[in-house]
């Protein structure tokens, strides 16, 4: 990928720098691998210190080839002290962690190492400023849109009569590899383990995951209870394909739905609801609207069509219907009912109602937006209306 542009690294430290200040920290730790390439460009072992001014300082474990001026090698935390006094700095009393990523027991034994400082946690401050994209991010969300699109729109050369779930999804796989997705869905927090997506046919999508997706399904193994389970692709029955946009590091977000050689007219009625939400939420909203104002009109459009019970799944239903995206799938904000946050221009956000129709499947389509003062740009440029596969 390419290199990260300097004024792009430079803005990010200063605003990560500002909520230092603004938190009356001394310095800043950062460890995720996320956060250590929206900062520096690449990842690393160790640790990544931020002061309230001037250049970061990397205390690097692994890999032992970076050149970076700022890069000093360490086998340990513990020697971390002395190289500070080395430089002229003295121990930070009040650091700011991510508390949400590092293990306990990194954590303490940093805190241990450092003379036991005060801590607090940065996470979320560092989550929401990276939900509001620069327009160097949101053209990787748009270049990975269009790749996005274009496997998406080989899957029906793809199916053939007599495969299961699986067996097509691997042949989707295929050619988001092909076409350079980096292979892994990068997500934040407890209970998302997934690999490159997930795929839903026919009742599979009523089966309740442990996983915080909007919808289940049952998985191969219960060491990894979501998704595709080998279902045959059956006439009749849907087939939802919510594959990862991670064509580049910046992300998009895309669910499209077949029907396996037809299905009944209300797969095709409900299906049209999950698009009609859509339309009315981009005629609707613009920058500054609340996240819960999404959620509500959605609802009401589902009320209306009498679609309740339906309504981001059967047996356990979803309370949201969207999410922020970017470096990670699951990004600030999330489109609940109760949600205070507010969508600013620069986030981008994938709007995602979805319908489960017992014996049917899964019907409904999902879309990456760009929040504009004027409104919301749709990246996910692909056909929505129900394709079938025969």
């Amino acid at each position: 990928m390419n290199k990260l542009p300097l004024y792009e690294a430079d803005s990010r430290l200063k605003r990560v720098q500002q909520t230092i200040t603004e938190m009356e920290a001394d310095a800043c730790i950062i460890t995720s691998s996320v956060n250590q390439y929206w900062l520096c460009g690449f990842i690393f072992d160790g640790f990544m210190f931020l002061f309230p001014e001037g250049d970061p300082i990397l205390f690097v474990k692994r890999p032992s080839n970076i050149v970076d001026e700022r890069a000093k090698q360490i086998r340990k935390p513990e020697q971390i002290p002395d190289m500070l006094r080395e430089i002229g700095i003295s121990l930070p009393k009040r650091i700011l962690v991510e508390a949400d990523q590092l293990s306990f027991s990194a954590a303490t034994r940093l805190q241990a190492a450092l003379g036991m400082p005060e801590t607090k946690n940065i996470s979320g401050e560092v989550r929401k400023i990276r939900s509001v994209k620069s327009e160097y991010e949101l053209e990787q969300m748009r270049e990975s849109a269009r790749i996005h699109a274009y496997v998406y729109e080989l899957i029906p050369s793809l199916y053939r009569e007599g495969m299961t779930d699986l067996e097509l999804q691997i042949e989707i796989e295929r050619q988001m590899r092909l076409h350079g997705s980096v292979g892994i869905f990068r997500s934040f927090g407890e209970n998302m383990d997934i690999f490159m997506g997930s795929m839903l046919a026919g009742d599979n999508a009523q089966t309740a995951s442990p996983y915080d997706y909007a919808l289940g399904g049952a998985g191969i193994s219960p060491l990894l209870p979501l998704g595709a389970n080998g279902t045959l692709l059956l006439p009749g029955t849907t087939l939802m394909v919510d594959m990862a946009g991670n064509y580049r590091p910046w992300m998009d977000d895309m669910t499209r739905t077949f029907a396996i050689e037809h299905t009944p007219d209300m797969a095709y009625k409900v299906h049209q609801v999950s698009i009609d939400i859509h339309n009315a939420i981009m005629k609707n909203f613009r920058a500054g609207a609340l996240c819960s104002e999404l959620y509500l009109l959605a609802e009401e459009i589902v009320n209306q069509n009498g679609l309740a019970p339906y309504f981001m799944g059967t047996i356990q239903q979803a309370q949201f219907i969207g999410h922020g995206v970017g470096l990670e799938i699951n990004e600030p904000p999330v489109l609940t009912p109760r949600s205070r946050e507010v969508l600013e221009p620069g986030i981008a956000f994938a709007l995602e109602p979805k319908f489960v129709l017992p014996g049917i499947g899964a019907v409904g389509i999902e879309n990456t937006y760009v929040v504009h003062e004027s409104g919301f740009e749709k990246i996910t440029l692909c056909e929505e209306a129900m394709i079938a596969l025969s």
